[in-house]
């Protein structure tokens, strides 16, 4: 018997294990300790319908298993206003996202429908000038650097905390 879900699913991409630490520091640096409940992560997709699941696992474990890991840099700190995010450059991991996003067309919601802006959140929703004070120190001792992307991510969507579907490592 099948468990039919409804909460929304997310797929995200997959750091290794040194950047996953280094972003969760800066989160628990970072984000306010009673909003702090995630791991670092890059969004690819917010809100794909569980009721398609079987279909969406079957196209990402193909793709993790046709296609090398997608090269990526940290490339620059975006102000978010109220929050600091790591921009993710990474036209390879941007390509693996179109073709999901193509395959799966009419199922995507308005947000996921356009072009995202690959990031890590390590703060959000904080006073804007705590915020600009974050950017800035941050910012002073910048420089870009290589990102591990090792695979993709799918989670149910908790409304808070998710809940880890699977993960699929590339394999190449």
């Amino acid at each position: 018997m099948t468990i039919s879900r409804a909460e929304p699913i997310i797929i995200t991409a997959m750091m290794g294990s040194e950047d996953q630490s280094f972003f969760n520091k800066l989160r628990s640096e970072f984000f306010p300790p009673e909003r702090n409940y995630l791991d670092a992560h890059i969004t690819l997709f917010h809100h794909l319908p569980p009721a398609h699941w079987p279909e969406i696992k079957r196209y990402i474990v193909g793709l993790t298993r046709e296609y090398d890991a997608p090269y990526a840099q940290v490339d620059r700190l975006l102000n978010l206003g109220r929050g600091t995010a790591f921009h993710i450059d990474s036209p390879e991991l941007m390509a693996l996202r179109s073709m999901i996003a193509e395959n799966f067309a009419s199922l995507l919601i308005a947000q996921d429908q356009s072009k995202p802006r690959l990031h890590i959140t390590i703060e959000n929703k904080v006073k804007a000038e705590i915020a600009k004070q974050s950017f800035e120190a941050l910012s002073a001792q910048f420089e870009p650097f290589a990102l591990s992307i090792i695979g993709l991510s799918a989670f149910y969507y908790m409304e808070g905390p998710w809940e880890k579907i699977g993960q699929w490592r590339f394999q190449y």
